[in-house]
């Protein structure tokens, strides 16, 4: 038996705006905090809309400079579904590269890693397909925003 080798189609670039970061101290496994998602858009081939202000990305950065990302925000597509994304994934590099993301300045996104895994659903019948598609994304980090590539994984 031979399996299919999985494919990525696109189906959208997010920009997802953010407030500032609310640090929430040392948790158990890391420096905790929050950031709320509040905005931002979506444009691609399968959807497009906004981000809507709600969500946020709830990480925790552990000693060796691991950022793990745990996002749950929604959008609302043009046409007026309302889609929930759920995002989990990791962000690390060399230590200077990381400090110039925190800092706010602008960094080569091939400099670091930064990719996720998400899960979307709605009860939108013309959105469907979403409820039963994984997805996987590569991202960077600006200083108020991230930016995402969404592919489904075919």
């Amino acid at each position: 038996m031979t399996l299919p080798v999985p494919a990525l189609e696109l189906v959208a670039d997010l920009t997802v705006e953010l407030d500032p970061i609310r640090a929430m101290g040392q948790g158990r496994a890391g420096a905790r905090r929050i950031i709320p998602i509040v905005g931002g858009k979506v444009t691609g081939p399968k959807l497009q809309g906004r981000i809507l202000n709600v969500g946020a990305d709830w990480q925790t950065v552990f000693a060796d400079g691991l950022a793990e990302l745990d996002t749950r925000y929604a959008m609302e597509t043009e046409d007026g579904a309302t889609i929930e994304i759920i995002n989990y994934g990791y962000r690390h590099g060399p230590e200077e590269v990381i400090a110039a993301i925190a800092r706010g300045e602008d960094v080569d996104p091939d400099s670091y890693y930064m990719r996720t895994h998400a899960r979307l659903e709605t009860g939108d019948p013309r959105y469907d397909w979403v409820n039963r598609t994984l997805f996987v994304g590569v991202g960077a980090r600006e200083k108020q925003s991230v930016i995402l590539k969404l592919y489904a994984l075919m």
